[in-house]
């Protein structure tokens, strides 16, 4: 099990006044390991600009577009997150460069089994717990489920839905290869005190 990966979801409207450029480059500089731009209703060129930017700034931080492959490829991003609306990930993987990333979110261990079989790098799984964003999802999946999909599972699965500091932990043991929020990073004081948090709660090595 190599490190245990954070992922920053953006809501532009979640960090106003703030720019997201902004926000983006502190989620950078705290050493954020992923960062999907999820702006959906952003016009394509807007969308192309705000991830070139990320690329530009990036370093060792991984860049992913939701959705939008033709966008991730010309902005020279690390990878495309696709959802339920997206193309499949079956049609995308033969379509990227090698070491491009293409993630699913999925809602159950058949469709994280699915996005496996079908090329996927990485799944977002969830809603592990209830939040308001995922309502639409169904009730939550729960660690048990968290559990089953990282055993069943050989790419990462990354858990998603209603993450808090107090539940990172549990995800952690339920063999999760790391945590994607939303919230988790937009409603805190400082990017760099909450990516320290996180690590320093998963700094001990999993047992085999």
């Amino acid at each position: 099990m190599g490190r245990f990966l954070i992922c920053y979801i953006t809501d532009r409207r979640g960090v106003e006044p703030e720019p997201l450029e902004r926000r983006i480059e502190s989620a950078i500089d705290a050493g954020m390991d992923w960062i999907q731009i999820r702006e959906k209703d952003l016009p394509t060129r807007a969308l192309l600009r705000l991830a070139a930017t990320a690329v530009e700034q990036a370093r060792e931080t991984k860049i992913l577009v939701n959705d939008r492959l033709d966008v991730a490829l010309a902005a020279g991003a690390h990878g495309i997150h696709l959802g339920g609306s997206s193309i499949p990930a079956a049609e995308a993987c033969p379509r990227v460069p090698q070491g491009f990333r293409v993630g699913v979110s999925c809602h159950s261990l058949e469709e994280a089994i699915r996005a496996e079989f079908a090329g996927a790098s990485y799944v977002l799984f969830g809603p592990v717990f209830e939040t308001p964003s995922k309502l639409p999802y169904g009730p939550p999946l729960g660690l048990d489920k968290l559990r089953e999909a990282t055993a069943r599972v050989k790419i990462p699965v990354l858990a998603i839905g209603g993450i808090t500091l107090d539940r990172v932990r549990a995800c952690w043991a339920a063999g999760a290869a790391g945590i994607a929020a939303i919230r988790l990073f937009q409603e805190c004081a400082s990017l760099d005190a909450r990516v320290r948090e996180l690590r320093a709660m998963v700094l001990p090595e999993r047992k085999p």
